[in-house]
This record gives C-alpha cells, structure tokens and sequence, in this order.
C-alpha cells in the first residue's frame, strides 16, 4: 500500500522529507480578496462572504448565552469527565511552564531585570466541518488562561442552521472563553486581525485551519498582527525497531492519516519483512475506518523507509539523522531503548516515547500541547505553551556611579558604528560633552 524505500542514500533525504505542496496561486488571490473586503467592510462584508462561502448566514454571529445553556444540557457526561481529564492534565503540564521575573546586577550600579507579561487580546480559531476540533480548544484556552491573558476570543464555523457544536460550546465555557463568534474561514481571520464593528482586533491568533486559514494568518502576520505559527497539514514519523508492534504503528500512521487528505505518515524501520507488516496492518485497520476515503489519500504521501545494516549503532545513528531532517509534527519512538534516540533528537514538535505512548494521548489528554509546528520547522519552532501567550520586556536602571562605569564601553562603541547621538546620550549625562 505504502511505498517501501531501502537504504536511500543521504542526498536523497531531503527530497524524500517533501511534504504536500499547500501552495496555491487560486487560494493565494481568493485569500488576499477576502481580507481586503472584510479590511475596508467590515460585518457588511463578513455576511456577504459568509453567505457566498458557506451557503447560509447566521442571524447573530455573537453565541448567546440560551446556545450555552443549551450546548451544556447536550453534551453527555461521559464525554465531559473526559474533557475535564484531560483539562486537569494539560493544565498541571503548563503551569510548570511559567517564567518567573529575575534582577541582576551586570556591573555596580547597572541593574536589569526581565518579566513576562501577557498578551492582553488573543484570537483562537477552532476549525468546524467535518471534525470539531473542542480538544484544541483545551490546547490553547488552557495555557491562555494561565499566561492571565485578560481578553480571549474564539471563532468558529457553525452549520447551515445557525448552531455550533455543543462540546465546542461548552468546552470553551469550561475554559473561560466566553465571547464566541459564528465565523469560520479566512474571513474569521481577518475579522479578529483587523476588527469589524463588533469584533475587537485581537494581538495574536492562533488555532489550526485548512489551507485558506494559513494563508489567511501568514498574511496577517505581517500587517502588525501575531500569530502562533506557519504550519501545514499533519504528520507523523515512526522509528521502529524489532521490538514495535506492526498493529500499533499501523494504528498511529491512521490516526495523523484520517486528519486529512494532505497529511503524511514516515516509518523508518529495519527491515524489508517489519515493512510488509506494517502495510498488511494497514490494509487491515483502514477497512475499519469511517474516515477511509480521506485516510487511503493521505497514505499516497505516505512512505517507510527501510535502513537495513547488521551493525546496530550506526542502524540508531541513521534513524536519528534522518528523523532530524524530516523535523517531524509527531516522533513516536517504538524501540527497545527509546530515550536513548529522544536525547539525540533536536527537531521534533512531541515525541512518544516506546510502545505505550500512542500519539493520540498527546493529541488529547496526556498535558502537553498538540497545536504544534509542522512542514519541517520543528527545526526551529516549539509547540505552543504559556510562553506563547506572553511577550517579555526587559528593564535596566544606571545609578550615576553606573554610568560613569560603563561610559567608555557605551561611547566607544556607539562612536566606532558612527552613531555619534549614542555616544552624547551618555556623554551629557557624565560631564564629557561639550
């Protein structure tokens, strides 16, 4: 089912790690459209837009507090014992996360400090359609909520009868997000970027999206307003030993497989047999699933690759290269000795740690974040945590003597760049201007 590829050669890593190409010259102009209409038209042009988009039009793009109320009674208590798991989980994982301020004195009478402080207004964007997603709601109200972020608003795609989903609702009540508007799309993008007559403009966005949301926040991005990260459809890698359970891999592949038609799925193993395995379980499990059509597409950009040497350190030495270069969303590392690899790996959005550690515990209740980086910048992204919902600024007070002190540093330095206005910044505070 899946491409099995043996031994590639290093110059071909790179090629072999191309993800799907999301870029789109259609969805490029019709993106840039929609922000400029909703930029000079305000709710005008959102309900046009909403309209000519999704077919219909809610009354009231605010939820009222009756669709609350409502949404509470719907959810079964089953599904909101969970929620409230997984909530206590991810909220004890990023309360570790909080910076504490520091002061230090770099020389006498030269002190600096640094604090966080939190964004005051951030936009979530939670996709609708076909999959809800209310646990990234948890993903991104949670560490919002502990960064003390003091004004969080969240937009969301409702159906053709006005009504979003009810655990959407009332996941996001649960979290503190109170203020929801019925608005998906790159229009709900740039509605919490530029503000309209009843939305405020937001400092941040974040939240996943298809392809016209990225593109939305990549724009907007540089027009003043920050968002949480560039990313792309989901993926995963598996590294795997003969230790790793085919079934459970299959398992894995599956679960970033049915996100959508353009996600991908890299197992690196060690031999040709483990690789026929894992497509047998494919086909197996696949036939299972509602999500089938959508899961057997993202499998076409799919592949395992085979590292097959009799020689066990540089086996773990490749593994370990290749799974930098790939930089993948999810790392599952199904092997005997796992943490072994996870300490040699620097490019990795989460990894999950041997047999036991499927990536669904990540993607829902395990603590840590899910929204993470993907398209190869785990390289040089994080997942989002409180962090993300701060901002730090940094603090500095001279004394006279301090000053004095650090005069000739300042001045010389400022009059070897030319900037001779530096230099008589400190100068007329020390008595050596003219």
């Amino acid at each position: 089912m899946i491409e099995i590829i043996k031994n590639p050669a290093e110059s071909e890593w790179k090629a072999l790690c191309q993800r799907a190409n999301v870029d789109d010259e259609v969805i490029d102009a019709r993106v840039r459209n929609i922000l400029t209409r909703v930029k000079e038209g305000g709710d005008n042009a959102l309900k046009t837009l909403t309209q000519e988009i999704d077919g219909s039009c809610p009354a009231n793009f605010l939820v009222s507090e009756e669709e609350f109320e409502k949404a509470a009674a719907e959810v079964p208590q089953t599904l909101k014992d969970a929620i409230l798991t997984a909530k206590t989980n991810i909220e004890t994982f990023h309360r570790n996360e909080i910076a504490a301020p520091f002061e230090v004195q770099t020389m006498p009478g030269v002190i600096c400090k640094r604090r966080m402080v939190p964004v005051r207004r951030v936009g979530l964007y939670i996709p609708g359609g076909s999959a809800p997603l209310f646990s990234t709601i948890l993903m991104l109200a949670t560490p919002a909520k502990l960064a003390g972020c003091p004004e969080i608003i969240l937009c969301t795609p409702c159906d053709k009868q006005g009504n979003v989903s009810p655990v959407v609702l009332w996941t996001a009540r649960l979290c503190g997000v109170n203020t929801i508007y019925k608005l998906g799309g790159a229009q709900a993008i740039a509605a919490m970027a530029y503000g309209t007559e009843t939305i405020r403009p937001v400092h941040k966005i974040f939240g996943p999206g298809n392809r016209y949301v990225t593109k939305a926040k990549q724009y907007v991005s540089t027009q003043g307003v920050a968002i949480d990260m560039p990313a792309g459809p989901s993926e995963i890698m598996v590294l795997a030993d003969e230790t790793a359970n085919p079934a459970f891999i299959a398992a894995d592949m599956l679960s970033q497989a049915e996100h959508g038609p353009d996600s991908q799925a890299i197992v690196v193993c060690a031999n040709d047999r483990f690789a026929e395995s894992i497509n047998k379980e494919l086909d197996r499990q696949l036939k299972q699933l509602p999500r089938a059509s959508i899961a057997t597409k993202a499998l076409q950009n799919s592949r395992i690759i085979v590292f097959e040497t009799s020689d066990r350190e540089k086996q773990k030495e490749l593994y370990i290269r290749f799974a930098n270069t790939y930089a993948s969303e999810h790392l599952i590392i199904e092997t005997k000795e796992p943490w072994e690899i996870a300490s040699q790996i620097t490019a990795a959005g989460s990894v999950f740690i041997g047999h036991y550690s499927p990536e669904s515990a990540g993607d829902y209740a395990s603590g840590t974040n899910h929204t993470l980086p993907t398209m190869g910048l785990a390289t040089s992204f994080g997942g989002i945590g409180v962090d993300s919902f701060m901002h730090a600024i940094s603090y500095q007070e001279l004394s006279p003597e301090g000053l004095n002190g650090l005069s000739k540093t300042i001045i010389e330095m400022a009059e070897a760049e030319g900037l001779q206005a530096h230099a008589h910044a400190v100068k007329i505070r020390v008595g050596k201007s003219n």
